[in-house]
């Protein structure tokens, strides 16, 4: 059956490497509010990758653009992408796009904060079988990782090897200790990983020294 992403995608695509509209970008930006028109435009490196032609109106945000799939000829595209809004819990409302997208007959309709460019239409990850890269990754890169963003958020440097920054100044000392604390889990957590996936290459003297 027809529609917008109609029959999913066999393999994962990369989001990093799609292009995408995130509604909370474009609602800070003012690009939501109805009547507005304008283009977005893509840039990698201060190099403009790409743009569209869009249009706010009530409920709706609505993109003209064209594309050209698999090397074929380019087509002109006008997709209506629905908004909801949700309720803040301190006040105020935040906006999502509900995914018009059409997979094997069936309608999306997620909201979500993010749609992808991963064929003709923007649709959401999941209709286009989207991930992230860090979702490939070994857990015990994942830890490493979450570890050493929280180092460097104390400004410190990466890397178990080194020492944890002193608490920085007009953050609260229960604050610095639970992220001292996550750190010390995450490493831990990598390392107990790391010796687990390879433990069929340590000796049994090895084993019994680690585990």
């Amino acid at each position: 059956m027809g529609g917008y992403g109609s029959g999913r995608r066999g393999h994962k695509q990369k989001a990093e490497y799609l292009k995408s509209l995130d509604v909370n970008r474009l609602h800070r930006e003012g690009c939501l509010s109805p009547g507005r028109r304008g283009h977005w435009v893509w840039s990698r490196d201060g190099q403009e990758t790409g743009r569209i032609d869009y249009q706010a109106a009530e409920r709706h945000f609505v993109l003209d653009y064209k594309v050209r799939i698999y090397g074929g000829n380019w087509e002109s595209i006008t997709q209506s992408i629905p908004l909801t809004y949700a309720d803040c819990h301190y006040g105020g409302t935040r906006p999502y796009f509900m995914c018009n997208g059409i997979i094997n007959g069936r309608h999306c309709l997620r909201r979500v904060g993010k749609v992808f460019a991963g064929g003709r239409y923007f649709l959401c990850r999941h209709c286009y079988n989207v991930a992230y890269s860090s979702q490939s990754e070994p857990r015990y890169d994942r830890m490493l990782r979450r570890a050493n963003k929280l180092r460097t958020a104390l400004g410190g440097e990466p890397g178990s090897a080194n020492w944890v920054a002193h608490k920085p100044k007009g953050m609260w000392q229960r604050s610095y200790q639970q992220k001292r604390l996550e750190i010390e889990w995450c490493e831990n957590q990598a390392d107990c990983l790391f010796l687990s996936k390879f433990a069929h290459l340590l000796s049994e003297k090895e084993r019994e020294m680690f585990f």
